[in-house]
């Protein structure tokens, strides 16, 4: 097989007519052209360096078939999302899905399942777990170390782990969100070498000065793309780019193709934002999709010009996989896998009673105002939350219980563990805009309990339980409805194709905001306010947590 067109070399900063020879799916030879004229231009195929497949809800044969609609070949993807579900078994699950794909999947050996140990997870991934995978070859190397306590304290089960990586000569990935001075001096010291958490340009410039590469976010739920791009004019050899988590609608208009374009429209140079998804990413985690280099791997893309890059054909693996903007990639049939135990609940379980022994010992003396109650502050675009203190006044019902402040975007906050039977935990949260009913989700990260947030008990519980009957997914009810998209692959993804999927998906999440919430993906705000790794406040299946604290806390304070 040949292709001709202007080949881009991004190593050597080259753009020259030539002609591609291709044998048995590897580039034997390149040969340039002297007095050929192209309209289209043939260069590598663009890289996403860090995503967690399972928040597109799609398996991986599934996102392979979109990404190379838009020309991504390569993904350096963390399954921690299934390994909390189901430990090794999950990430086996991942591997062969991807193996029945032409597709570069490149996945990591989950460093932190669970989390934390302040949730519960379907399963846990010790040193010696972690160090069986990192010896398989599909695995490349170790996922974002998001225990960044654990380093710092140089905990013996953390510190195991970096240094099998280490002996394996495998890459280090690293998740310290806020980090800096002496604190991420050390973290970084520790052998870890990238980050895609940072969310302030002076955050990403330390880490860089420190030898750390910054890999620029830009998904469904976190965009910290305009707060960094700037660091990629002065440190192109230190950038990459990613998405990390991004649902099934946003995933079939666009991947990194839309990173390309929004930093092209900044005037930044067209080499240094080509370098940042093709030659970085291969070249740090040593991939195997290639550089259109003779001897690599056939794996390039196919576009109209350097200013639009309209994906005309993705070849990988010498293959053609997408033309004009469709995949030529056939589905497959996935099995279903999952781990989902908890039976259904009633609408006394998300009650949260006031401790009367905190208050006067006369119930018509009951001084409210000693107290305030903590509450989750959720920011659209951001993973991070804040902490807001709001009066007990306006959350005290008159039967005892606490209730939401609908009128102040106050709701009630639930995560129900769904692998044994426990009480839910429960909690407020604002800034979700919902005026009537509730959403739920089994998609909570990283340990996929159930979230829940609504108007009342009773519509909490109804969603809740339309998940637990399901065994996963996506939930929106209202007095008179309900609306459920399943997730029957470990809970967290469908077996469905990827199209039928981001059609659901848009369908649950317009419901979803009809219900008021003005958040640009609602669900996925809600699946990340269980991620206790990523401060300020955020809500387990087992309480309150301060992630800057790094400790559980009280929903009530008080007053001094």
């Amino acid at each position: 097989m040949k292709i001709s067109g202007n080949i881009v070399n991004v190593a050597m900063r080259q753009i020259f007519p030539g002609e591609i020879t291709i044998e048995n799916g590897q580039i034997v030879k390149i040969r340039q052209l002297d007095e050929c004229q192209f309209d289209h231009f043939i260069m590598p195929g663009f890289v996403d360096a860090h995503v967690h497949i399972e928040s597109s809800m799609l398996v991986p044969s599934e996102f392979a078939r979109i990404a190379v609609i838009h020309g991504t070949v390569a993904t350096v993807s963390d399954p921690h999302e299934i390994a909390n579900v189901l430990g090794i078994e999950g990430v086996e699950y991942m591997i062969e899905n991807a193996l029945q794909v032409p597709f570069h999947f490149h996945f990591g050996a989950p460093s932190c399942v669970p989390a934390t140990s302040f949730e519960t997870s379907g399963a846990t991934l010790d040193e010696r777990a972690v160090e069986q995978l990192l010896q398989r070859k599909e695995i490349g190397y170790l996922s974002e170390m998001m225990n960044y306590p654990g380093v710092l304290a140089g905990d013996e089960a953390v510190t195991k782990k970096i240094d099998a990586a280490k002996r394996l000569k495998k890459p280090i990935d690293g998740h310290a969100p806020g980090l800096t001075g002496a604190q991420a001096e050390k973290y970084i010291a520790a052998g870890i070498s990238t980050d895609h958490e940072c969310f302030t340009y002076e955050e990403g410039l330390f880490k860089i000065m420190h030898g750390m590469k910054v890999l620029i976010r830009e998904g469904s739920a976190a965009k910290n793309f305009d707060a960094l791009i700037p660091l990629l004019n002065d440190f192109p050899d230190m950038i990459m780019f990613c998405s990390d988590d991004k649902h099934p609608n946003d995933l079939v208009k666009g991947h990194i193709n839309q990173l390309v374009s929004k930093a092209l429209a900044l005037n930044i140079d067209l080499w240094k934002v080509l370098r940042a998804v093709t030659l970085n990413p291969v070249t740090h985690y040593n991939l195997s999709c290639g550089l259109l280099n003779e001897g690599d791997s056939a794996d390039f893309i196919v576009v109209n010009n350097l200013t639009q890059f309209k994906v005309l054909q993705t070849y990988i693996k010498g293959h053609k996989v997408a033309e004009e903007g469709k995949s030529l990639m056939h589905p497959i049939t996935s099995p279903i896998v999952n781990q989902f135990n908890c039976k259904e609940k009633i609408p006394a379980d998300f009650q949260i009673r006031f401790d009367h022994n905190l208050l006067s010992a006369e119930k018509d003396d009951l001084n409210l105002n000693r107290f305030s109650v903590r509450v989750i502050e959720a920011s659209d675009g951001q993973l991070i939350t804040g902490t807001t203190m709001v009066p007990l006044t306006g959350l005290y019902g008159n039967d005892g219980c606490m209730v939401p402040d609908i009128k102040n975007d106050i709701l009630k906050l639930t995560v129900v563990n769904r692998y044994t039977d426990a009480m839910p935990a429960r909690a407020f949260i604002k800034n979700m805009g919902i005026k009537r009913g509730a959403i739920a989700s089994s998609v909570a990260h990283d340990c996929h309990n159930i979230l829940a947030t609504g108007v009342s008990d009773e519509l909490i519980c109804k969603a809740v339980n339309a998940l637990i009957r399901t065994k996963g997914g996506l939930a929106v009810v209202t007095e008179s409805e309900e609306l459920v998209l399943p997730l029957p692959v470990a809970g967290i993804m469908t077996n469905v194709d990827a199209f039928t999927t981001a059609t659901a998906y848009e369908e649950i999440d317009a419901s979803a905001k009809a219900l008021g919430s003005k958040l640009t993906a609602p669900f996925m705000t809600l699946s990340f306010m269980a991620l206790l790794v990523i401060p300020q406040l955020k809500l387990s299946d087992k309480g309150l947590f301060d992630g800057t604290q790094f400790a559980f806390v009280n929903l009530l304070e008080l007053n001094a």
